[in-house]
């Protein structure tokens, strides 16, 4: 029988600079890997479709909807989950910023956000409203309004390019 076919994969991964291995359910999707099996319940399982951005993780830089991934496809790769990112102050900044814009509300789509804002501030540069806009489409909130969100993330881009400060 080929691994396709087998019930169970063996991934070897590195979630949040911790190298992780095993053996997973071949259809399981990496959220509820994150979830369910390492408990890194920042990011969300929500609509299990990729249009809301709630589920999205960090995979080899570029940020990625884990309700669309299989665990077995991050077989090799290095994961970064908002806890992973937060713990190395990565994204510190982006969160004082939404707490100063009032940029959060419930905080449902909260990490999902701050994975996807720092996706695109990594990049360099100072990405115009604009742009900023674009970039956060894919990720969905229903409190806050995305004016408060796109202040948050151009603060954090203009204060990283010593322009102003978030």
């Amino acid at each position: 029988m080929t691994e396709l076919f087998r019930d169970k994969v063996d991934i070897d991964l590195t979630v949040n600079g911790e190298p992780v291995e095993a053996r997973v359910p071949a259809g399981q999707h990496l959220i509820d890997f994150l979830r369910q099996t390492l408990g890194l319940t920042g990011a969300h399982a929500s609509c299990e479709h990729g249009v809301c951005g709630a589920c999205t993780v960090q995979v080899d830089g570029e940020a990625v909807r884990g309700c669309l991934m299989l665990a077995a496809q991050a077989d090799g790769t290095e994961i970064w989950t908002v806890e992973g990112l937060s713990d190395t102050a990565a994204i510190t900044d982006l969160q004082e910023a939404f707490v100063a814009r009032n940029a959060l509300q419930c905080g449902f789509c909260t990490p999902g956000m701050l994975v996807a804002a720092e996706e695109l501030l990594s990049r360099g540069g100072t990405p115009s409203r604009a742009e900023i806009r674009e970039h956060m489409s894919g990720n969905y909130c229903r409190c806050t309004g995305y004016e408060a969100i796109v202040d948050a993330v151009e603060s954090v881009a203009q204060a990283r390019a010593g322009k102003g400060a978030a």
